[in-house]
């Protein structure tokens, strides 16, 4: 995450799904003995629909690769889909696994999802050669192909009404509130309230604490607990006293809190510019973690945080700054917090999403730490952008490695199956989405994969911009691996929409991830028109 703008993921959806939607089955006999594909709807939204195959192995034997086909009624279109390689030859699909996973084994089942419109459920379906309702698969399989890209259509599902209370359970919809968007930016907790966001968050992330000398230290003392925040501007209406002991982001936080008292609020300390005293910590994890519990339970603002996320950019590896402090660094500063400040307080953390071979993910003990966190956050964004000054132009966060991309594992599925790999269960990781979009100038090509000439220009920041922003100033015109794309004139953008959320979402239900989180939460619209798609497709 950057300390100005936070290196982020867009994922939002709108996608009201209706009250009481029933699910479509493709029904199969799915006998013992065969091998058999069902098709579910999970979602309508009128405009589209997301399902999932599900591909059961019911025979005694592993199952080397499969291949399913089948056809949509005239009209009906998958639009976006994850994975499984897909190719669509008018209404004729044929589906395939992807490379890693090639087996599937006796008596295991394997799903994956896609986004359409139009005409469904499929008919004509087959798997491996037999029917989708159950057969005897045939020896060998046909080889495996790329996708091709495919773009939705462009209306979007409508947005619901949000809840009057935060109720426990269920998904996570965390969110970063970036400590410095009081300034410039003028976002406020209480925009946090009126945008209907807090109904919708279940966890908010105040970033960023420092790792000042390898301790947890105050980022700007003024933002956090000196500024005055006038009636007008306070979440309940009551303006700050020259005299009161607790001011600024921490008390609006706290009123915020009573307002929503399921809502948890956690202190992010690190981030892309803050992250160089972790290097410290690793060398003394327990003075590290005795001096965060003190900070985060300063009896100053008693009550505020109900526990500490860890972004560290990036343990045995290189960010702003590179980090030698080795694979086993990570686990042992996790552990050392995890003991001081208990079971009764959440330990989180946002971490790197390569999923390329020997990437990030590789060189430090993710895995190793899971038992002391109560989550992962891989930051699925911020992949691709300008910071490539020339290109190519590819979409900051794509969920797919979609045919053609700059870097192989650079994708939100990659690193979730890596993580997966490594042993994290799936309810601990939460898909990243960025509420903002990345951009570069002198651009040629519509579609991805054009040269550039530099950033694009910005609000805050050259080659990035706020989604608020660019739903208007350059509208989406095409999608490529489960995120949008825009170009208008010789500028070149990749941000999520609430369609693409819709997928994105859809996506880490199919896995069983325990939700999402975003960056940040003053990209959004005043209505909050990404944070209600993030709620509405985890629903």
């Amino acid at each position: 995450m950057k300390r100005s703008v936070r290196n982020g993921l867009i994922v939002a959806a709108a996608m009201a799904v209706a009250a009481a939607v029933v699910p479509i089955v493709t029904t199969t006999a799915n006998a013992a003995g065969n091998l058999s594909a069902t098709f579910t709807v999970d979602q309508d939204w009128g405009t589209g629909w997301g399902a999932t195959y599900k591909i059961t192995n019911g025979t005694s034997s592993t199952i080397n690769g499969w291949t399913l086909e089948f056809d949509l009624p005239a009209g009906g279109q998958i639009t976006s889909f994850w994975d499984a390689d897909v190719v669509r030859t008018g209404q004729h699909y044929v589906a395939k696994n992807k490379s890693w996973a090639p087996t599937l084994a006796a008596g295991a089942s394997f799903s994956w999802g896609m986004n359409g419109s139009g005409a469904k459920p499929p008919i004509n379906c087959t798997i491996n050669g037999v029917s989708c309702s159950g057969g005897t698969p045939p020896t060998s399989n046909p080889p495996t192909s790329n996708p091709p890209t495919s773009n939705p259509p462009t209306s979007n599902p409508p947005t619901s009404n949000p809840p009057t209370s935060n109720p426990p359970g269920g998904k996570k919809v965390v969110g970063y509130f970036a400590e410095w968007g009081v300034y410039a930016r003028n976002y406020h907790v209480k925009n946090i309230d009126t945008s209907g966001s807090a109904a919708k968050l279940t966890h908010i992330l105040y970033a960023f604490g420092n790792t000042t000398g390898g301790r947890c230290s105050i980022g700007d003392s003024y933002a956090d607990y000196e500024k005055a925040y006038t009636a007008a501007d306070s979440v309940d209406g009551v303006a700050d006293t020259w005299d009161q002991p607790l001011r600024g982001s921490f008390n609006q936080l706290k009123k915020l809190k009573a307002k929503y008292p399921n809502l948890k609020v956690l202190w992010s300390f690190g981030g892309w510019t803050w992250s160089a005293g972790f290097t410290q910590a690793a060398a003394n994890p327990t003075a590290f973690a005795d001096s965060c519990y003190a900070l985060v339970n300063d009896s100053r603002w008693a009550g505020v945080f109900d526990g500490i996320d860890i972004d560290w950019e990036y343990p045995n590896a290189c960010g702003l700054q590179c980090d030698a402090s080795g694979p086993n660094a990570y686990k042992s500063v996790i552990a050392a917090l995890r003991a001081k400040f208990g079971s009764s307080k959440l330990v989180t953390s946002a971490i790197t999403a390569d999923g390329s071979n020997g990437g990030k993910i590789d060189v430090a003990d993710y895995a190793g730490a899971m038992n002391n966190l109560d989550w992962f956050m891989p930051m699925t964004y911020d992949y691709f952008g300008a910071f490539n000054a020339q290109g190519p132009t590819a979409p900051h966060s794509p969920l797919s490695c979609y045919s053609g991309i700059p870097t192989a594992g650079f994708c939100s599925e990659a690193a979730i199956s890596k993580l997966k790999s490594k042993g994290i269960p799936s309810n601990k990781l939460l898909l990243g989405i960025g509420f903002y979009g990345r951009g570069w100038t002198g651009v040629t090509q519509a579609g991805p994969g054009g040269t550039a000439t530099g950033a694009a220009p910005g609000t805050y920041e050259q080659g990035i911009e706020d989604y608020k922003v660019l739903k208007n100033s350059c509208p989406s015109t095409g999608t490529v691996g489960g995120t949008a794309y825009a170009k208008c004139g010789s500028n070149w953008w990749s941000y999520d929409t609430p369609s693409t959320i819709a997928g994105k979402m859809s996506y880490a239900k199919t896995q069983g991830l325990g939700g999402a989180f975003f960056w940040e939460l003053s990209g959004d619209t005043s209505n909050g028109e990404l944070i209600t798609a993030v709620k509405n497709g985890l629903a």
